[in-house]
């Protein structure tokens, strides 16, 4: 899951740029600090909420750069976050999710492997793994006598990697978080949330995004009435375009922010 999001309160100070995931309670009644809330994928739907939630929770969202996000899941999203779940909790080491005494080789890594393996699908484009990979051979093996292409290769590595470095119910919870987010949800629904942000927003899509796409952004950028026009990357990497196309994304968030900033001084 690619998450990215943080705030950073202002007047500036060393102690005070923080890098969080804590969304303020709604209870909240410190004072309200004013922010600037950029977060990309999963990391957007956070900075959305606090923007939602403003001030009465502590915090005022100022400026606001949502990327290559939904305001809410589709059931595209959601049926690709399906088998995710269900690759990891069928692993008989995920034992309910109470793995953590198991002997070193012996938790839900495969179960881990294969959601990563699907996720991964979702972040590339189709255009993409068939330009690289096509259907080559991964090596001297032969996928007609149990042998792999080279795309299978790719994928066993990424589930690999990162089977061997995060939690599996971390990995659970970072994607239920995703199939049931709903910006509009007890708000009268996904526009008129929306209505509600009054920050001055930045949203940018992936023009090969298959997981968040382009789509999805517009809905936001129209939506917001502080909107700037959408801003659309070029990339054949798909949803990874927003880590890859940093030479594109860099300038673009830098100019918003660096506008953000004139306009207070």
């Amino acid at each position: 899951v690619n998450t990215c999001s943080w705030a950073v309160t202002k007047p500036p100070a060393a102690s005070s740029a923080a890098r969080s995931c804590d969304v303020p309670s709604a209870g909240s009644r410190r004072p309200a600090q004013r922010a600037v809330g950029v977060g990309a994928s999963t990391g957007a739907h956070r900075a959305r909420e606090w923007a939602l939630l403003g001030p009465e929770a502590g915090v005022d969202v100022v400026s606001l750069a949502a990327i290559a996000t939904a305001a809410q899941t589709t059931g595209d999203q959601i049926a690709w976050a399906h088998p995710q779940l269900g690759a990891v909790r069928a692993d008989p080491g995920f034992r309910g999710g109470d793995y953590y005494d198991a002997a070193d080789g012996d938790g839900p890594h495969v179960g881990l492997g294969i959601a990563r393996q699907i996720a991964h699908a979702t972040y590339r484009s189709a255009r993409e793994l068939d330009d690289r990979f096509g259907r080559l051979p991964q090596g001297g093996e032969d996928p007609f006598t149990d042998g792999r292409y080279a795309v299978q290769s790719y994928l066993d590595h990424h589930g690999d990697k990162l089977a061997r470095r995060f939690d599996a119910n971390s990995y659970v919870v970072l994607t239920e978080s995703m199939l049931t987010h709903d910006l509009g949800r007890d708000r009268g629904g996904v526009e008129a949330a929306l209505a509600q942000i009054t920050a001055h927003a930045l949203v940018v899509a992936v023009d090969t995004d298959r997981l968040f796409l382009p789509a999805d952004c517009a809905r936001i950028a129209a939506g917001i009435p502080g909107a700037e026009p959408l801003r659309t990357l070029t990339s054949d990497f798909g949803h990874d375009g927003f880590l890859i196309e940093f030479d594109q994304l860099g300038p673009i968030v830098a100019d918003f922010l660096g506008e953000r900033a004139r306009v207070r001084d």
